[in-house]
């Protein structure tokens, strides 16, 4: 089991990222034209107008939310007087909250997609696959809140704080800080990491296009002249 542990924690989150950074890469290169979310509005609306924007401010405050979480030094919340109980009560309740508006939202489109004839044939293995592992991760998150109630010290979080510092600046030691971490955390850490392997290979990559898009707000006004 500890050689499991080690090669989960510790070397496949670096093929996960390596895959994800690489993999992306490769498909913008090769096959711009599948580099798109596959909208499909055009087929049935539904309740897409109101789905959608749930999930994604759901995901996008997850995603920041967790970034900044786990990849803040501990002796910054120290330095900042923040005892490691209140940032684990502020970090429960805000993923709570986040992790809850992008669940309902993904209910709604998956109720929409699987309602609807057409969408359900248009619907491929892969689409079901990312909607499925979303789904699944989304539980684990929410369901380690209630984990993480039953010891409110902060010594947990910070664990987890530490295995994502080791990892991004590449220490040997990161798994060993999470060994006797409860299993729905480890479980929820797995659907995560995996979520950046599948990442290059579905519709997942417009994320990828959200980013670039901030770089237009920099952009010099385009000038159109009348004839």
């Amino acid at each position: 089991m500890h050689y499991i542990h080690q090669f989960l924690f510790g070397i496949y989150p670096y093929i996960a990222l390596a895959v994800f950074l690489l993999g992306s890469l490769v498909r913008f290169d090769r096959e711009q034209y599948s580099w798109r979310s596959e909208s499909s509005q055009v087929l049935h609306a539904g309740a897409l107008r109101l789905a959608s924007p749930l999930f994604h401010v759901g995901i996008i405050g997850l995603f920041f939310g967790h970034a900044v979480g786990l990849l803040t030094p501990v002796w910054i919340w120290d330095f900042l007087g923040v005892p490691h109980g209140a940032k684990q009560l502020f970090a429960m309740v805000a993923g709570g909250v986040m992790g809850t508006i992008a669940l309902v939202g993904l209910l709604m489109l998956l109720a929409r997609r699987f309602a609807s004839d057409r969408l359900r044939r248009a619907t491929t293995f892969k689409d079901k696959i990312v909607l499925l592992w979303i789904l699944a991760t989304l539980l684990l998150g929410l369901s380690s809140i209630v984990s993480s109630a039953g010891h409110m010290d902060g010594h947990m979080m910070v664990l987890l704080m530490g295995w994502a510092q080791h990892i991004v600046t590449f220490r040997a030691d990161a798994a060993g800080l999470i060994v006797d971490a409860p299993l729905v955390f480890k479980l929820h850490l797995f659907m995560g990491m995996s979520l950046f392997l599948i990442f290059p290979f579905t519709r997942l990559v417009h994320v990828w296009s959200g980013f670039g898009a901030v770089t237009y707000l920099g952009r010099a006004f385009q000038l159109v002249r009348s004839r």
